[in-house]
């Protein structure tokens, strides 16, 4: 094990967008003194609004930026004596990546192997310091897919991505292995399961369901809705992100799961029988009679699972949020944040394909 490490100055990629936000919230909340420097080039799943009640913070700031500008990235790190880069930039949704993988390979690999070279750069190369971490933030989907019976994915799962968006993030991982072994870059990896919870764009599927819910729309379920996922609370995730940034050892990958294996009709009929219960007499109740199958997308992965036996017993990871309190926490969070996904341009289900 390493001695603790504590970070002084985060860089968050990506701060703007879903995992990246609540991060923000959660770091700055546990550690106040610590300071946090916001890079989000804002496409359009992420939103400088998520972050407004943080700008009067004075251990906080936001930059508009991609993470494919090294010059500006290497300013940043150095005018902030930045000593720790968290990244959570990226293309994440395989639906957009199918039907547009170009984004994806820009952002998740060449975009990633620039903010290595920034860090190698300021860090290495100039500034000789030592103490610093670059902790980057990936997906179970990299192993591919499980068989029913099949263990739960670990560590040493050979990678087997099937989806353009999982190839480049199974790429980016192994870029960020090779800067630490072969440049000496101090690096961490996190592979997580599948997340929810506050800001998560509507394009993905609990957010989408429940904004269709309330609307009273047509509910979609990929073909027969038996895909299971392991559903993981998002302060649950920056949980096993502070272990690792701070106790984690060096070149390491860790995999972070909820310990909710779930199919995805499951899930969805969960949230039809929460907004029973919320909204007895709403006129489309009862709202599992929304649900509608529809047609299977290309390369779907039958079942993800995670095994967190590397980070519990490692650095002491447990999950919080059962599925149940993570769904109602998280429903009425849209329920209260009706802005969110009620105005403005949401990407509903197949409409992206257009866009992408």
């Amino acid at each position: 094990m390493n001695p603790a490490y504590h970070p002084r100055h985060l860089l968050v990629t990506g701060g703007a967008g879903f995992i990246g936000t609540n991060f923000v919230y959660y770091w700055l909340d546990k550690y106040p003194d610590c300071k946090i420097t916001v890079l989000d080039a804002l496409t359009y799943a992420g939103r400088q609004e998520n972050l407004q009640p943080l700008d009067e913070k004075p251990n906080f700031r936001f930059v508009k930026g991609d993470i494919l500008e090294q010059e500006r990235v290497e300013n940043l790190l150095r005018g902030a004596q930045i000593d720790t880069i968290v990244h959570f930039a990226a293309e994440s949704h395989v639906d957009r990546s199918i039907y547009g993988p170009d984004a994806f390979l820009r952002t998740n690999i060449d975009g990633t192997h620039s903010l290595l070279k920034a860090a190698k750069t300021v860090w290495l190369d100039q500034g000789r310091l030592d103490q610093h971490r670059f902790h980057h933030v990936s997906t179970d989907e990299v192993y591919g897919t499980l068989g029913p019976a099949d263990p739960a994915f670990s560590e040493t799962t050979p990678y087997a991505p099937n989806s353009p968006y999982a190839a480049s993030k199974a790429a980016s991982d192994h870029i960020v292995r090779a800067y630490q072994h072969t440049y000496g870059l101090n690096t961490t990896t996190s592979n997580c399961s599948n997340n929810y919870g506050p800001w998560q764009y509507p394009e993905k599927l609990i957010p989408l369901t429940i904004a269709k819910l309330l609307q009273g729309r047509p509910v979609p379920v990929y073909g027969d809705g038996q895909q299971i996922r392991d559903w993981l609370y998002v302060d649950d995730h920056n949980r096993g992100i502070d272990l690792i940034i701070h106790q984690g050892r060096l070149g390491e990958t860790y995999n972070i799961g909820g310990n909710n294996e779930q199919t995805n009709l499951n899930l969805v009929s969960t949230l039809c029988q929460l907004l029973d219960q919320r909204f007895p007499h709403a006129p489309h109740a009862p709202h599992r009679q929304l649900i509608t199958h529809v047609a299977d997308r290309p390369g779907h992965d039958r079942r993800y699972a995670i095994n967190n036996s590397r980070i519990s017993t490692e650095l002491g990871y447990r999950p919080v949020e059962t599925l149940a309190s993570g769904l109602s926490r998280t429903l009425d969070w849209y329920l209260e944040h009706r802005e969110f996904w009620e105005n403005g341009d949401i990407a509903l289900f197949g409409e992206h394909k257009e866009k992408a």
